[in-house]
């Protein structure tokens, strides 16, 4: 079992050193495969083999991300911020400040969870909404902490326990496949409709820690420079906005197509429970509709693919990890070994095993990836301390989970901030990562440790 603990402890101090994660994961199953006595070519032969697990996931990023700058380019969500904007900046000097904050607020969350299902941008819509409301935060005296731990409350949550869009590749693609996967020989099945509800202590946790931070931690007003930003800025369609206060103008055409389009995707996505299906009608829609000339397809998808292709390449190289630590067969003395060493404790086994995963997650930095890694291991582990099937797929996800919103290197604290260090009065680490860390992992440590316990 050395090789696996081996294999682990290579991929996690190097992404910790800030190595690519790729190679991180490629080195760390050499180390393994190579400890185990598998050989150069025996471990490459496990990798590759590997490989194809990753494939249909990557796929779907890559074309969820050509659907999603395809949808930019019709400019809805350059619209929508526009809205969202004037409707708080219309209130920026009422008395009752309490109900701008508020505003603001909800607003933002709604954004953020939008922006994994409904219009699925990911990040690329907190560039636009953010920085024309910094001088609105300012007039507030609002905590930009408290901003920050929205936004990833809402991309967080969302994909933990939704299954739509982003939620459909973490739950369903990812989540329930490896779970199946790698409980398949012990004869242990789960389906995808207990996800949700298993999900939905964890993120119950990380909606208390939001409150928390909202109405405790950074509820006292903090005093920011008022720093005139540049007066002009990129919406996400890539076009460059001269002011900031200008509508942007967009045909009643384009905007119902692209209505249409998203309404179609989400449609097709849940019949068919293929995002890939759902992304490629998305964008044959938008592309019939005239929203980009057909000569331009080629730069809009391939330059929408590259947006989510190192998540993509993140993911197959994980699966091909995986296949690495189970070809060295030394999982069952590794889980057998950890029963030994925890003894018959199933509270102490379900802290470990939430633990090692926020390490694993916050030094590879996406709970996506992390899963195929934790999946191998904790499906026996599971089974041999006798949790449920609920148990094992809330200590899985939760444990994937842990250290998305810590980790410096997470999607989900690198675009909080890219919008709130606009002006240069947001430091990543101690304005984002450390408030997310707090507020989210701490209660997901708890609430997914009641989690198994309880279901």
């Amino acid at each position: 079992m050395f090789a696996i603990i081996a294999a682990i402890g290579v991929m996690f101090g190097l992404s910790l050193a800030r190595v690519p994660v790729v190679f991180a994961l490629v080195i760390g199953a050499v180390a393994g495969g190579l400890l185990a006595g598998l050989g150069l070519q025996g471990t490459l032969d496990a990798f590759n083999n590997g490989l194809g697990g990753g494939a249909k996931i990557a796929l779907a990023y890559g074309i969820l991300g050509a659907f999603a700058l395809a949808l930019a380019r019709s400019g809805l969500p350059d619209l929508l911020a526009y809205k969202l904007i004037s409707i708080v900046k219309g209130d920026a000097n009422v008395q009752s400040q309490n109900k701008v904050k508020f505003l603001i607020f909800f607003m933002i969350v709604a954004a953020a969870v939008s922006s994994q299902n409904l219009i699925p941008v990911h990040i690329a819509f907190i560039p636009v909404l953010i920085p024309p409301l910094l001088g609105v935060f300012n007039h507030l005296n609002l905590d930009r902490r408290a901003v920050a731990c929205l936004l990833t409350f809402g991309l967080c949550a969302t994909y933990m326990l939704v299954p739509v869009g982003f939620g459909a590749i973490f739950l369903n693609d990812i989540l329930g496949q490896n779970i199946n996967t790698f409980g398949k020989p012990y004869g242990f099945e789960i389906s995808y409709d207990q996800i949700p509800y298993a999900m939905a202590i964890p993120v119950f946790g990380m909606f208390v820690g939001l409150l928390v931070a909202l109405f405790y931690t950074y509820r006292k007003p903090r005093i920011y420079k008022e720093i005139k930003l540049e007066p002009s800025h990129h919406s996400i369609s890539g076009d460059v906005v001269t002011d900031e206060n200008a509508k942007p103008q967009i045909a009643k055409f384009t905007l119902v197509m692209a209505a249409f389009a998203v309404i179609a995707t989400l449609s097709v996505q849940l019949y068919s429970d293929s995002m890939i299906l759902a992304g490629l009608v998305g964008v044959a829609i938008l592309s019939c509709a005239g929203i980009f000339k057909w000569k331009e397809a080629d730069d809009v998808i391939i330059t929408g693919m590259r947006m989510m292709a190192l998540v993509g390449f993140i993911m197959i190289a994980a699966q091909g990890f995986a296949s690495v630590i189970e070809a060295t067969n030394q999982v069952p003395a590794l889980v057998n070994a950890s029963v030994e060493w925890i003894g018959n404790s199933k509270a102490l086994a379900a802290f470990l095993m939430l633990l090692v995963g926020l390490l694993i997650t916050l030094g590879i930095g996406s709970s996506f990836s992390t899963v195929p890694i934790l999946a191998i291991i904790y499906v026996p582990l599971c089974i041999q301390f006798g949790f449920s099937p609920a148990a094992t797929i809330a200590l899985i996800g939760t444990a994937a989970a842990l250290g998305d919103a810590g980790s410096p290197a997470s999607d989900s604290t690198l675009g909080p901030t890219s919008g709130l260090n606009m002006d240069g009065q947001h430091d990543h680490m101690k304005d984002s990562v450390v408030p997310t860390f707090i507020h989210f992992n701490i209660p997901l440590m708890i609430f997914g440790w009641i989690a198994a316990m309880v279901l």
